[in-house]
């Protein structure tokens, strides 16, 4: 394995001023600027270009989790656990026809507000207190963990500098607003989508070099030869990867829930689109699903060469950690065997990945701690310049709240990726049941909304540990659940979510219908259905998503 060299660090040092340097000129062409200082700061109101919205949705969403923690699930489990950048895709387009002309229509800046706007403060303020501690002991703890460590494997230096390192390089990039964000993502998914795509095209190489060959694309057929099995998008339910993608449940059941709250209800990704107007937010989203379109090509595919060569002999205990395989190794590893130069150009994607990632979660949390609960609980008179420095001061408590308990959370012995999504599911299905039917049905309550915070996290600690206090074995002939290999019987996380959004659905139904006549403060949200319609070239590239995801599906189901 190669070293990390002078060239390399001389390609990143390239990357990093080049970063740094747009950043400020960026923030100092937004210090001219007239606009509202919060709302500048928070939300870069109406001076984001569309391709901007798109890329820093991109490279917000893209991080340690996908590059360590979906190239570790390739490895395991293979191109199935591309269903969640697939699904993706078609969920992006689905967040710019219906979700995003209500919350631009309604004026919506945070994802509380609408449910204070809609339900009323206990609600805001419960869920704002939700989505505070998930983004900090979940999302900001695992990418800025999983980050560090792939750092550290490339680099040599100790998990800790590392951390330190990407913390205060995400936060002084946060530091400058959305804005800057923004315009700074443009460049970082530049060089995530290019260096991915160039370790992708190194890596078929090298299992192309097992059959005497050459290329990226004898790479792939060499590929589909060593590890064909790795290429079934809907798994069987022997497979042992069942429970983490449990069959057509993928497409037809949890993974929508999954994907619909992360695209459409979680103020990290929204935020992006809701300082633009309708026209430009929708071709962001659409620029984001076509770009979802090249994850797994970056980020999955390089985790099923990573197994093919294993099974060669070919990384030697490259993968093993403590004499254990351990699949979350495939990218670093990967990553160790590119050539000098090359090696900075891929050093500097995953670093691009994980800072644009975690300066956009620290926004957002900078973002909900400010306007939704300070400024509405703790200061209402607060001045512009005020909140921004509230902003600020929650940008680094939280960066350092995640560098002191990420190492304690035991996120490398799951399974990244896997931890992120079942962790984050515990809520999901209560968040989407309240915002689906706050948008389309008037008669939902504050009470049917408060059942769907509490209710929907109940639920699904119910169903994670049912199997413990009962024998689940006679819904295994439904395939409801599956035995594991300890003997008992579970129900796959994506199937609880499915379940347990039915439930809540249910039970806001029911509760609304016996609540007392509607208050004046549960106030429907306006909803135009006319700003549904879509324009042509709009209804053209989400056509050419659908097309694009049922081929990929009808070849390698």
């Amino acid at each position: 394995m190669s070293t990390f060299s002078t060239v390399d660090l001389i390609v990143f040092l390239i990357y990093f001023i080049a970063v740094a340097g747009y950043g400020i000129w960026i923030y100092r062409r937004k210090q001219k600027s007239s606009g509202q200082a919060s709302h500048d700061y928070f939300l870069a109101e109406g001076s984001l270009t569309w391709w901007a919205i798109g890329a820093s949705l991109i490279a917000s969403n893209i991080s340690a989790e996908q590059f360590i923690g979906m190239s570790g699930s390739g490895y395991k489990i293979g191109m199935a656990i591309a269903v969640y950048e697939l699904m993706a895709a078609a969920t992006l387009v689905i967040v710019a026809v219906f979700f995003m002309p209500v919350y631009l229509k309604n004026r919506i800046y945070t994802m509380p507000q609408f449910l204070e706007q809609r339900y009323g403060k206990a609600v805001a303020t419960t869920m704002a207190l939700f989505w505070l501690g998930l983004y900090v002991v979940v999302n900001l703890t695992s990418i800025l963990y999983l980050g560090a460590l792939a750092i550290s494997s490339l680099s040599g230096l100790a998990l800790l500098p590392c951390m330190l390192f990407l913390a205060v390089f995400a936060a002084i990039i946060t530091l400058g607003g959305m804005k800057v964000i923004g315009y700074t993502d443009v460049v970082q998914v530049a060089c995530l989508v290019i260096g991915g795509l160039v370790t992708t095209w190194l890596a078929l190489d090298l299992v192309a070099a097992l059959g005497k060959g050459s290329g990226a694309l004898q790479g792939f057929s060499e590929l589909m030869l060593r590890a064909g099995d790795h290429f079934d998008m809907v798994l069987e339910r022997e497979d042992p990867n069942y429970m983490d993608l449990p069959g057509l449940s993928v497409l037809l059941g949890g993974m929508w829930i999954v994907n619909l709250n992360y695209w459409g209800c979680n103020q990290y990704i929204t935020q992006r689109a809701l300082g633009a107007d309708l026209p430009t937010a929708r071709k962001g989203l659409l620029f984001a699903a076509f770009l979802k379109l090249l994850m797994p090509l970056i980020v999955v595919l390089p985790g099923i060469a990573a197994y093919a060569l294993d099974q060669s002999g070919a990384l030697g205990d490259a993968m093993r950690q403590n004499g254990e395989l351990n699949p979350d190794r495939a990218y670093p590893v990967l990553l160790n065997l590119l050539p000098s130069g090359l090696k900075g150009v891929a050093f500097a994607a995953l670093t691009a990945a994980v800072v644009a990632s975690l300066a956009g979660k620290a926004n957002s949390i900078a973002t909900i701690f400010t306007l939704d609960i300070y400024n509405k609980t703790f200061n209402r008179q607060a001045t512009e310049q005020r909140m921004v420095w509230i902003g600020r001061v929650s940008v680094v408590v939280s960066m350092g709240l995640a560098v002191l308990i990420a190492p304690m959370l035991g996120i490398d012995k799951k399974g990244g990726f896997q931890y992120i999504q079942e962790y984050t599911g515990f809520v999901s299905p209560g968040i989407l049941a309240m915002f689906l039917m706050g948008f389309f049905w008037k008669p939902t309550t504050a009470g049917a909304a408060m059942f769907a915070t509490l209710g929907g996290l109940a639920g699904s600690i119910v169903l994670k540990f049912l199997p413990t206090m009962m024998d689940l074995s006679f819904l295994v002939p439904y395939g409801f659940a599956k035995v594991t290999e300890a003997g008992v019987a579970e129900i796959p996380f994506l199937d609880r979510m499915f379940i347990v959004f039915w439930v809540v659905i249910a039970g806001m139904v029911l509760i609304s219908k016996l609540a007392q006549p509607r208050r004046a403060s549960d106030k429907p949200i306006h909803v135009d259905h006319h700003l549904f319609r879509v324009d042509g070239a709009f209804a053209l590239g989400s056509a050419v998503i659908c097309v694009t995801l049922a081929t990929i599906y009808g070849a390698w189901w």
